[in-house]
């Protein structure tokens, strides 16, 4: 089954192939960081205006990658949420459009999922069950992930997330958007002076809250007789030092509290290599496989949304075909069905919490 798979959530346009039987085929990106970067974040309606120039050719062009054309794919897949409304809107009347004139079903992947099993794209994928940290945009959350759609919350963000926190830190630094890779970069130029909490490093529960973290930035760029460009990157080593270590450490005790022996780490702040390195480090200590998806798949990626919707979409297969009798509700179902070819209604959800999602 060739599943094609089409990403638009926000600042980037995602187009991949993905084959069950041969894996990728291809897939292309494009990001709006340099038309954002002059406003200091996402302009939501120059993101959705981006998305409708950018989709289609990028469709061609995997198509040409793969040496394939329409008529060879057998679905589609696209991000229905969460994300901006207007963009995931491009993105949904582009897929559902294209899969009408193709008479091909097609299926809304919730992003988050497609994060969350980036690393399956990988030569050794883990193995489920699996605690997933899930760090990407206003997401900072570890989950318990037995399956396709099998995901236990357990632990959330209850205020900033780790990359919104990346992201305000770079503001109050000076420094250009996008934020996190900013701000690792002057870190890495770093030591350690200061010193800055670590919010709810030592609470019983698994949550995350990065809110207090860059407040006490604040207040430490405040008191800085100079400014100057040690201070900058003494201020950034200890912001990432702070924030990579409250993940290591909820990380390890939501394996703790499992018993899994499998932490699967996605999402942008994932590419973080002081994060990879301190992982890593403390996962070898402890016989710990921690697995990661390639760096150009940690940002928003259609390969993603591709893969995601292909594990569902093979697994409604293997139902039918096993003549299941619940196989036909659950493609009525909104949040995890199949659209029959003649049902290319759709609708988007700028907020959907993965939990809601079920198994396939």
């Amino acid at each position: 089954m060739r599943v094609l798979g089409i990403e638009s959530s926000c600042d980037e346009t995602g187009v991949a192939l993905y084959d069950t039987t041969h894996g990728l085929l291809a897939h292309a990106l494009h990001s709006q960081i340099d038309m954002h970067a002059a406003y200091g974040g996402v302009v939501p309606e120059l993101a959705s205006r981006d998305h409708i120039r950018r989709a289609l050719p990028l469709t061609q062009q995997v198509l040409d990658q793969a040496n394939l054309s329409l008529k060879d794919i057998d679905a589609i897949a696209y991000t229905q949420g969460p994300g901006l409304a207007g963009a995931l809107l491009v993105g949904t009347s582009i897929a559902q459009s294209l899969a009408m004139a193709l008479n091909i079903p097609s299926l809304g992947v919730h992003h988050l999922e497609g994060h969350l099993l980036a690393p399956l794209l990988e030569e050794h994928p883990p193995a489920f069950p699996f605690v997933a940290l899930l760090v990407s945009g206003g997401h900072s959350q570890l989950m318990r992930v037995d399956g396709i759609g099998q995901y236990q919350l357990l632990g959330d963000t209850l205020d900033d997330a780790a990359g919104e926190a990346f992201d305000k830190t770079a503001k109050l630094l000076g420094l250009g958007y996008p934020g996190g890779p900013a701000v690792a970069r002057l870190a890495d130029l770093g030591k350690p002076r200061f010193q800055l909490p670590r919010p709810l490093l030592n609470s019983p529960d698994l949550n995350f809250s990065f809110s207090g973290l860059k407040t006490a930035v604040l207040t430490l760029v405040k008191s800085q007789p100079t400014l100057d460009e040690n201070a900058l990157q003494d201020i950034a080593w200890e912001f990432q030092e702070s924030v990579t270590e409250i993940l290591v450490h909820k990380c390890l005790k939501a394996l703790k509290q499992t018993g899994l022996k499998r932490l699967v780490v996605s999402g942008g702040v994932g590419a973080n290599q002081r994060l990879r390195c301190r992982l890593n480090a403390a996962a070898g200590k402890r016989g710990i496989q921690v697995s990661y998806p390639r760096l150009e798949f940690c940002t928003d990626n259609g390969a993603m949304i591709a893969f995601a919707g292909a594990m569902r979409l093979l697994a409604a297969s293997e139902q039918t075909a096993h003549g299941q009798q619940h196989a036909s509700a659950r493609q009525d179902h909104e949040v995890s069905s199949v659209a029959t070819p003649r049902d290319y209604s759709f609708s988007i959800r700028p907020r959907w919490d993965l939990a809601e999602l079920q198994a396939p």
